[in-house]
């Protein structure tokens, strides 16, 4: 879905743990580049070069990731990607989460004891190959290498200007991104959208949520009429306030 000029949001559904999930990478462009904001989980470059497609954007242009933080369903995609571009594409994300998607730490979220609830997750019904391979995918994620990390208040130089927002709680290093041309928050997992309306981050996912709702605060600096939500896709209405009512929660 195309939210203004240079900027789309794309609509990626995934299988899962039986099931299935939606994820809602954005995508930037202007003449000569784009950026993926995500990459989704491992297995989805055909969709995702899709979604470039129906986007009218060549997939030729990508020459930069943009990792909003750590988890899987974010960073899962990416070594295909790199592998599909040759290394013409610059991955970046903040300094925290760096060491993380490099590999040189595990993923926090992939302790052994969320491994183990993961597995019990698992509906009974699941082939017992799939399941070795889910839970050696959680043991071993996907890395690779960042070419540069972004900061707070950082302007990245497409479509028009994209604005780095630092936004921890979620992950120690969570970022968004603010599209002030078409008044756009590219949020990440730090909101979600559900049954429409727009609400903060999952908190079954989201260690450290007073820090999460005290990020919220930060969106007050921006005049913000679309949401895009990694999990729940676009929320359009009177985003400043509702984003407001929920950073309250924080004090």
């Amino acid at each position: 879905m195309q939210i203004a000029q240079g900027i789309e949001m794309l609509e990626i559904t995934a299988e899962v743990m039986g099931g299935t999930d939606t994820l809602y990478p954005a995508l930037l462009w202007d003449e000569d580049h784009a950026v993926l904001v995500d990459t989704g989980y491992p297995g989805l470059l055909d969709k995702i070069k899709k979604a470039f497609e129906l986007a009218g954007v060549a997939w030729s242009t990508l020459d930069t990731v943009v990792l909003t933080h750590q988890d899987i369903d974010h960073i899962g995609g990416l070594p295909s990607i790199l592998d599909e571009a040759n290394g013409t594409i610059k991955v970046l994300t903040h300094p925290i989460e760096q060491p993380y998607i490099e590999g040189e730490r595990m993923l926090l979220k992939h302790t052994p004891e969320a491994i183990a609830a993961a597995e019990a997750m698992l509906p009974p019904h699941v082939p017992e190959e799939w399941r070795r391979a889910f839970l050696h995918l959680l043991a071993h994620p996907p890395k690779a290498k960042v070419d540069a990390v972004i900061e707070d208040g950082q302007k990245l130089p497409v479509a028009g200007g994209v604005i780095v927002v630092e936004t921890p709680g979620h992950s120690p290093g969570h970022v968004s991104l603010y599209h002030p041309a078409s008044r756009t928050l590219i949020a990440a997992d730090s909101l979600t959208v559900k049954n429409g309306e727009l609400h903060g981050p999952d908190p079954r996912v989201t260690p450290d949520m007073a820090t999460a709702l005290s990020s919220l605060r930060k969106y007050a600096d921006y005049a913000v009429e679309n949401v895009i939500c990694y999990h729940g896709g676009l929320y359009r209405g009177d985003a400043g306030r509702r984003i407001a009512e929920l950073a309250e929660g924080a004090q």
